[in-house]
C-alpha cells in the first residue's frame, strides 16, 4: 500500500517503512507527525482512490528520525565590467521521517 501526501508545497509518494526528508517540521526526535493532506491511496490489488483535492479521513503517521541541515549552496551575483560581486551561502533545514502507518479510514493506532 502506498499514499501520496503533500507537505511544504511538495508531494511525496510514501509507503510504510520508507525514510524521506521534507522541509523542516516542528518537533523533536521520536515524536509522531500526522499528515492529513493525503491526495491518493493505493492498496495494491484494488484501484487507487483519488481525492479532490484531498481524501476525507485519510491520514499518514510518521515518526521524526532527525532534524538536520542540507549541503551548503553558494549563490553568486556578478555584473561584468562593473565592480559588483556578491557571494552568499545558504543551508536548508530538513526533517527526516519514517512512515509508520497509512490509514485510509483515519484510525491511527
Amino acid at each position: 500500500m502506498y499514499a501520496v501526501i503533500q507537505t511544504g508545497g511538495k508531494q511525496y509518494r510514501v509507503k510504510e517503512g520508507d525514510l524521506l526528508f521534507v522541509e523542516k517540521l516542528a518537533g523533536e526526535r521520536s515524536e509522531q507527525v500526522i499528515f492529513d493532506q493525503v491526495l491518493l491511496i493505493s492498496g495494491g490489488d484494488s484501484d487507487p482512490v483519488v481525492g479532490s483535492p484531498y481524501l476525507d479521513n485519510a491520514k499518514v503517521a510518521c515518526e521524526i528520525v532527525e532534524q538536520f541541515r542540507g549541503k551548503k549552496i553558494l549563490v553568486y551575483k556578478f555584473k561584468r565590467r562593473k565592480k559588483y560581486r556578491r557571494r552568499q551561502g545558504h543551508r536548508q533545514y530538513y526533517t527526516r521521517l519514517r512512515v509508520k502507518q497509512i490509514a485510509p479510514d483515519g484510525k491511527i493506532s
